[in-house]
């Protein structure tokens, strides 16, 4: 890993292309930023080595399957076991993402769950994690 490296104006562009597309080319690439295909290759071998850029993933439009569930689960932790609650949480695929917060909730977890069996699994692994205290959530219905 390379030492605090951090991304300038090139890399943030590159980073937005791959976003839109992450299965975008060298060559692609190198058009739409107006830069040399070594260049953006150099770019990308320095994010990936500094861990700025940690791989590359699929992106499913939000009707790809319909009976996925995508749910907010704010969670409360007792006193300091935070990094132990944060650790098994990582450890449940279905976790999506999680995060610190402020304010009355400690964590805010995004699940995504193949079905309402799942995901009612998942309400009952994530409640049962020694440390959590209380936790409220909320079913995404519809992106607006």
């Amino acid at each position: 890993m390379i030492a605090k490296y951090t991304p300038d104006d090139l890399d943030r562009r590159i980073i937005a292309h791959l976003r839109a597309d992450g299965r975008a080319s060298l060559s692609k690439l190198s058009d739409a930023l107006g830069v040399a295909r070594g260049t953006v290759q150099n770019r990308l071998d320095r994010l990936i080595e500094s861990g700025t850029l940690l791989g590359f993933t699929v992106r499913l439009r939000e009707d790809y399957d319909l009976n996925t569930v995508n749910a907010v689960m704010m969670i409360e932790v007792i006193g300091k076991s935070t990094t132990q609650v944060i650790r098994k949480l990582r450890s449940i695929p279905e976790i999506h993402s999680l995060h610190t917060t402020n304010g009355n909730w400690d964590l805010v977890a995004n699940i995504r769950a193949a079905n309402l069996s799942e995901f009612d699994r998942v309400l009952r692994e994530v409640r049962m994690v020694d440390g959590v205290a209380n936790s409220e959530t909320s079913l995404l219905l519809s992106s607006v």
